[in-house]
């Protein structure tokens, strides 16, 4: 081969190659960091990649996505979130007020867009919730302000019920809000209202334990992140000791549950994805307001309710967004 044609091939394996790593270079990459597991998340999670779908950003054609679950560890999402850092994503899902502030706490310049902080400006997260500052924004989950509904309910379905449990995990964020709120709500409704702690896999056994001897007739489950990841114990549990329990997710009604109320969690991963998209595409987080939720669901099991021996009354039948039959 002559020194000249070599050249020209050289020239043009160049040529093909550049364009190739400049277009794998491109694809923008989304650290999803997740206190919980890919099975409990699972329908959350394709919400959101629903909302980058309709955004214009599809997993594995013009975008990556690189998962990081703490599997209910929460002691592991500083690392994780480091190490979403170090691999330089172009932006952060960050799920809970806990994940954010990991999130947060190992970068100021990667956006953050975090996925149901019960109070993004009690938490530190954002300025405020018009102009969050900074290099983060987000949706509040509003679901340090809905217990207080949720007791009201609780007692409207079990109206015998004199004294009534709230199981918190005293580590969580929010814990100290929670329970002040819930003990003024329990005075207005004239309700005796016993904390009970649980913030291991143990201490939620104990927790249900200690339910008879306070004489609890129904269980208010405060939303925490621990509590999402531990679904399959809480709800053997409510079943084992016949506890009426209300949640505040909707997938816990929808396999045994009792009773939630909540907001429209799905809605709520789809619209994160899509302000995902938005800030991929250059808008800034400091200039993308936190939305409050204004959609919120009840769902109620009836079969559950069945085998507790409780009849619905019609007031919440007739408020119900969703009856399991």
């Amino acid at each position: 081969m002559k020194r000249r044609e070599l050249m020209l091939l050289l020239g043009g394996a160049m040529t093909v190659g550049h364009p190739l790593r400049a277009q794998q270079k491109a694809m923008p990459v989304i650290g999803y960091l997740n206190p919980t597991s890919p099975g409990i998340a699972a329908p959350a999670t394709a919400a959101f990649r629903q909302g980058l779908s309709e955004a214009g950003y599809v997993e594995g054609q013009n975008l990556a996505i690189e998962y990081r679950w703490a599997e209910g560890q929460f002691d592991r999402l500083p690392a994780l979130a480091a190490d979403l850092v170090g691999r330089n994503v172009n932006a952060i899902a960050a799920i809970g007020g806990i994940s954010a502030r990991a999130a947060k706490n190992a970068t100021s310049t990667i956006p953050i867009i975090f996925i149901g902080s019960g109070d993004p400006v009690g938490e530190g997260l954002v300025a405020s919730l018009a102009r969050p500052g900074g290099n983060l924004t987000g949706f509040s989950n509003l679901f340090v302000e809905l217990h207080p509904k949720r007791l009201e309910l609780l007692s409207e379905l079990v109206p015998q019920a004199s004294v009534i449990a709230l199981l918190v995990n005293p580590s969580g964020p929010s814990a100290e809000r929670i329970i002040r709120d819930m003990k003024e709500a329990a005075r207005a409704k004239g309700v005796q209202l016993p904390i009970v702690e649980a913030g291991t896999e143990g201490e939620i056994d104990a927790a249900f334990g200690s339910l008879v001897e306070l004489h609890a007739g129904a269980l208010v489950i405060a939303g925490d992140a621990f509590f999402a990841n531990r679904r399959e114990q809480l709800l053997a549990l409510a079943s084992l000791y016949a506890v009426p329990a209300i949640y505040m997710w909707s997938e816990f009604a929808a396999v045994g549950g009792l009773i939630s109320y909540g907001i429209d969690n799905i809605n709520m991963f789809r619209q994160a994805g899509i302000y995902a998209g938005r800030i991929l595409k250059g808008e800034k987080p400091a200039d993308l307001p936190v939305p409050q939720p204004t959609r919120f669901e009840l769902v109620i099991n009836l079969k559950t309710a069945k085998a507790l021996g409780i009849t619905v009354p019609p007031s919440i039948l007739a408020r119900a967004d969703e009856v399991i039959e």
